[in-house]
């Protein structure tokens, strides 16, 4: 399942909600930020004890990966959630939230190709929803404020 859209639309809730389902059906579950995941991974990697660290995201039968789209990626990082994604491709759930388009992703991981590589493998099976609209998080922030042409505009409240 991969959930896109702006910040504040409800795709973390969402993909809670599923990976709270799953474990109530008793599934394994794994969550976690793609930022921590690349960065465990690449220490992991340092340390050399890449391949018994990734285990710990294939082993899951759902694995949910979380803001997709607030960091760009290193060449290394890239290479390692591509190596994730193949192995867990056919084998588990995956569960993605990104506020970025798929035409964006090559950009993400600095590279096109392996970008098209992990897409071609994610999109496969997945159902993809796209939620359009305003955060959820913003709409008690948002007043209308009158413009000098009688027209109004939104904007942030401040709390003094």
């Amino acid at each position: 399942m991969i959930f896109l859209g702006p910040p504040g639309v409800g795709k973390t809730h969402l993909a809670l909600s599923l990976a709270e389902s799953a474990l109530n059906a008793g599934y394994s579950v794994f969550f976690s930020t793609l930022t921590d995941l690349v960065e465990d991974l690449e220490v992991a990697s340092q340390q050399h004890t890449l391949k018994a660290r990734l285990r710990r995201y294939i082993a899951p039968e759902v694995l949910v990966i979380d803001e997709i789209g607030y960091t760009n990626l290193s060449s290394l990082q890239a290479n390692q959630l591509f190596d994730l994604v193949r192995e867990r491709y056919e084998q588990g759930a995956t569960i993605l939230t990104s506020n970025t388009s798929f035409a964006q992703w090559g950009k993400l991981m600095n590279d096109e190709v392996l970008a098209t590589a992990l897409l071609d493998r994610l999109l496969h099976h997945a159902e993809v929803l796209t939620i359009n609209g305003k955060s959820y998080r913003m709409k008690d922030r948002m007043a209308a404020v009158p413009t000098k042409g009688g027209t109004t505009r939104a904007a942030i409240l401040s709390v003094e």
